[in-house]
């Protein structure tokens, strides 16, 4: 077996059974490849995941992308990628689809009861990510005054001024991550490929909403929005969720309950939680949609994790022994978690909390999820029945 066809093979195994979001998708990886293939060491792993976390952009899918880089250089790459990622977003894509077709037809309830548990999903992650990276309060009050501000300052230019205050702060208060390990990252890219991964990166970030302004193309409207996403997230995941409510609304797509219901079942596939992006292309009112949209909205989403990765490789070794480097991405993490607790009143809590029922069915949502450790694919299509039987 070639190795690329080995690379895709192993990861759609992945893309169908793994479940739990990015930290359960990183053991799954750590388990499928060091321990079981053996494609590189414990201690490489950690770096790679150390690199992937210091970028922005999905963690668990740039890990994915970086091992099948170095596994079968750029073909491996987009095997992994392919093999990790299109399983989740072809079932998204389905759903909305279906959505858009049978959604006057299908019970209240449901849609209600989907938009709930979306409520303790993005709970949870506050209260886990909270734990992790804001270990002592200077940190815990940046994320509150990141919170306040996002609240104050809704949009792309408030998320921009709280990462950029969380380095800021993570500076002055000299907070700090540990250095990495002293295994080197092995990287096939030279550096001046590495360099031009990241001319296009930039490229991208300010040249597409120049030509989208410029030729007024839905499309390429399209992609702006869901590249910008995915080049400005810190934290992946779920703090994806204020910028892709921000670009639903710039893009004039902005319906608050099918984006609830969508970000619901995304929980219950397995994948990485950035294929909602394939979701809302899919779901769009107006054209790119159905599944143009949604793969033109995959790719654009995905496309700065891969060009970031190519072109932080081969500089790791130096970046990581920066200690204000470390300082830097410690407050931007803790700003990360304000922006998260931001999303999770608005538009999260405001979505989906009209009464009572709804407040108790994401309360049993939430304990499920962190005391009864469900698994969360499970509670979803447990509140998604709930919500059609009592809402």
């Amino acid at each position: 077996m070639s190795a690329v066809r080995e690379t895709f093979v192993a990861f759609l195994r992945l893309g169908l059974t793994a479940f739990g979001g990015p930290v359960a998708h990183l053991a799954c990886f750590r388990e499928e490849f060091v321990h079981r293939r053996r494609w590189l060491s414990d201690a490489a792993y950690a770096d790679l995941v150390a690199l992937c976390q210091f970028l922005p952009g999905p963690a668990s899918s740039q890990v994915g992308l970086a091992l099948g880089l170095q596994r079968a250089g750029y073909r491996g790459a987009l095997a992994a990628w392919c093999g990790f990622t299109l399983p989740s977003a072809i079932l998204l894509i389905l759903f909305a689809l279906g959505l858009a077709e049978f959604g006057q037809s299908l019970p209240h309830g449901l849609l209600a009861g989907l938009k709930s548990v979306a409520v303790a999903v993005v709970a949870q992650a506050v209260w886990g990510m909270g734990r992790s990276l804001c270990p002592d309060w200077p940190r815990r009050l940046l994320a509150l005054l990141g919170a306040a501000l996002l609240l104050a300052w809704p949009g792309v230019a408030g998320q921009l001024t709280v990462i950029a205050g969380g380095a800021l702060g993570g500076l002055a208060l000299g907070a700090a991550v540990p250095a990495a390990g002293p295994e080197r990252l092995a990287a096939s890219i030279s550096r001046r490929g590495a360099l031009l991964w990241l001319t296009l990166f930039v490229a991208g970030l300010f040249g597409l909403p120049w030509l989208a302004t410029t030729f007024a193309a839905p499309a390429l409207a399209l992609v702006d929005a869901f590249y910008r996403a995915g080049a400005l997230v810190f934290g992946g995941g779920h703090v994806v969720l204020p910028l892709l409510q921000t670009a639903m609304n710039d893009l004039g797509r902005g319906d608050s309950a099918s984006f609830l219901a969508g970000y619901g079942v995304a929980q219950a596939v397995p994948g990485p939680l950035f294929t909602f992006a394939a979701f809302l292309g899919a779901a769009g009112g107006t054209t790119p949609n159905g599944w143009a949209g949604g793969l033109l909205a995959l790719l654009a989403i995905f496309a700065p994790a891969f060009l970031l990765v190519a072109g932080a490789l081969p500089f790791w070794d130096a970046l990581r022994a920066n200690a204000r480097a470390r300082a830097a991405l410690a407050g931007i993490n803790a700003a990360v978690v304000g922006i998260l607790l931001a999303a999770l009143y608005d538009p999260v809590w405001t979505g989906a909390i009209h009464g009572p029922r709804e407040l108790a069915l994401a309360a049993v949502a939430l304990a499920a999820l962190t005391w009864g450790r469900q698994p969360p694919w499970r509670v979803v299509a447990g509140c998604a029945l709930a919500g059609a039987l009592l809402l």
